[in-house]
């Protein structure tokens, strides 16, 4: 079983900065790297048969892959010696990023359309580094112990479950500050399966619609909340603020985190909403079920 947990970050000026130095340095990184990917294929994507006869056929360059730009590494370490700050697999991590962006770009999806051509990431949007491999016991009391960065302290509002192992460490930034992503598997923990056979006495339906947020088979509906709806009045103060900003300037930048903050509030209040109605409607279940487990049994019904 695999699960993930996100805790808040709460680092110092110096660890900020360490952070934002190795999301700009694995951005730079990132870009050059598919910027390579991308010139094999325009050089090599032609056919044979398509190419001039008054030209020679040049020799075909080596096609820049996961293992050979993994390996040219060791370069750029030399030329750049700024990159030997960063955690050796945290780096190999973002070559790895490079690899999926690039494969998917030739895979099709389940309709048969092809996805989008991968980009050069901004500095807005490169927001997160992996730690592949992690010690165990990385997490200490309020701090976590992050290799070449230090221990940096967090707000565990729940305890990692025992059995479970850390696998990756992500980092990421955010309108509102830094958070860790800790992935976590149990594999002695066995798939979800239910021995409760469906029927039209102990199953819940769900009609999702535009008027209420969702309908079941009982008859019972839940509101839209209208976050946003609620929320566009500071947007709109705060858009217009940001509007009378000069671009480049420091306020101007100020703004911008301060929309993106209101906007992250909205998001919030609405991925918690989700997980509370989802939460009601599984006790609901276990209600009907339990109810139709009792019918059959004959006894007696007890809440």
């Amino acid at each position: 079983m695999r699960t993930a947990y996100q805790y808040k970050l709460r680092p110092n000026s110096d660890q900020i900065a360490t952070i934002e130095l190795w999301l700009e340095l694995l951005r730079r990184q990132y870009n050059y790297r598919l910027g390579e990917r991308f010139s094999w294929w325009e050089e090599n994507r032609c056919p044979v048969n398509a190419c001039p006869l008054v030209m020679p056929i040049p020799k075909l360059r080596d096609n820049p892959d996961y293992y050979s730009q993994k390996r040219d590494l060791l370069n750029t370490k030399d030329k750049f010696p700024e990159y030997k700050l960063i955690h050796s697999q945290v780096l190999q991590d973002c070559i790895k990023r490079v690899k999926l962006a690039f494969d998917r770009w030739f895979k099709v999806d389940k309709s048969g359309h092809k996805l989008g051509k991968p980009r050069f990431k901004k500095i807005s949007r490169y927001r997160s580094f992996t730690y592949p491999q992690i010690k165990q016991d990385c997490i200490e009391g309020r701090k976590i112990n992050l290799p070449k960065i230090g221990k940096v302290k967090l707000i565990q509002h729940r305890p990692i479950p025992e059995g479970f192992i850390i696998k990756t460490v992500t980092i990421s930034r955010k309108a509102d500050g830094y958070y860790v992503t800790v992935s976590l598997e149990d594999k002695s923990v066995p798939a979800l399966t239910s021995e409760v056979e469906p029927t039209l006495e102990n199953t819940l339906g769900i009609d999702m619609g535009l008027k209420e947020f969702l309908v079941t088979s009982v008859g019972e509906s839940v509101p839209i909340p209208q976050y946003y709806r609620k929320s566009q009045k500071r947007l709109k103060t705060l858009q217009k603020r940001l509007s009378r900003k000069k671009k480049g300037s420091k306020r101007r930048i100020k703004a911008v985190k301060a929309v993106a903050k209101q906007h992250k509030k909205v998001a919030d209040k609405r991925k918690d909403f989700h997980f509370k109605t989802a939460n009601e409607l599984l006790l609901k279940a276990e209600v009907i079920a339990h109810v139709d487990a009792e019918r059959r049994a004959g006894g007696k019904l007890k809440y």
